[in-house]
């Protein structure tokens, strides 16, 4: 009884119990808002280029001229934005059937290759990431 009455005073080692028992759950809710903020950016850097190149393929006449002005502005640009492969996105062009006046552009993103899916994390959105920007013929 009085060793039992002892170690239920001592306080030595409560801190590092805590902390063991806290720190997984912290580590886990730090890692998930680091994957979220690099998919987010990544997200929001693919929405950017699909703007870009639907802007871009205004300039063409006809959906072939557009293919080839948004694959020509994706090849000469440096797409600058931080986590993009430009080798793991993918384009299509399409016009819209029911507005002959509009045409959308989408950008695929195969997001696989990015360090955030070997990170230890709740769970995350998928790995193909597609946006799209559709843009008015004629600018009226």
């Amino acid at each position: 009884m009085h060793a039992l009455s002892r170690l239920s005073k001592d306080r030595a080692g409560t801190s590092a119990l805590e902390f063991a028992i806290i720190a997984p759950l912290f580590f886990l809710a730090l890692f998930t808002l680091i994957a979220y903020g690099v998919y987010l950016s990544v997200t929001h850097s693919v929405q950017q280029i699909a703007a870009d190149a639907a802007r871009t393929a205004v300039a063409g006449l006809n959906p072939a001229e557009r293919v080839t002005l948004v694959n020509r502005y994706l090849t000469a640009s440096q797409l600058d934005y931080s986590f993009i492969n430009r080798r793991k996105i993918k384009v299509l062009v399409t016009e819209d059937p029911n507005n002959p006046d509009q045409f959308t552009v989408t950008i695929s993103y195969d997001s696989s290759d990015l360090p955030i899916w070997k990170l230890f994390t709740f769970a995350l959105p998928q790995e193909k990431i597609e946006r799209y920007a559709t843009v008015r013929v004629g600018g009226y």
